[in-house]
């Protein structure tokens, strides 16, 4: 059976796999023009303290997702 976490869960370091991005049509489009689209595989590289912002490495480029972008997409882990 898969593990399955919120982006948000994560701790730095984590490479996981995107299983589907959970939100309105807007949130959707605005993350999958980021590159943030199922199947595709980002690291965790730093997390801000105290429910911050994210920063990620998706595609070769790094990311910052706002908490509330970040608690949309669903991962599952790899290894």
């Amino acid at each position: 059976m898969e593990n399955k976490f919120i982006l948000t869960e994560l701790k730095e370091g984590e490479v996981v796999e995107i299983i589907s991005v959970i939100g309105g049509q807007m949130a959707t489009k605005r993350l999958a023009d980021l590159g943030l689209t199922p199947g595709t595989k980002i690291t965790v590289l730093r997390r801000a303290p105290f429910l911050g912002p994210i920063e990620i490495e998706v595609r070769g480029s790094k990311l910052v997702l706002g908490k509330g972008m970040a608690s949309k997409v669903l991962v599952k882990k790899h290894g």
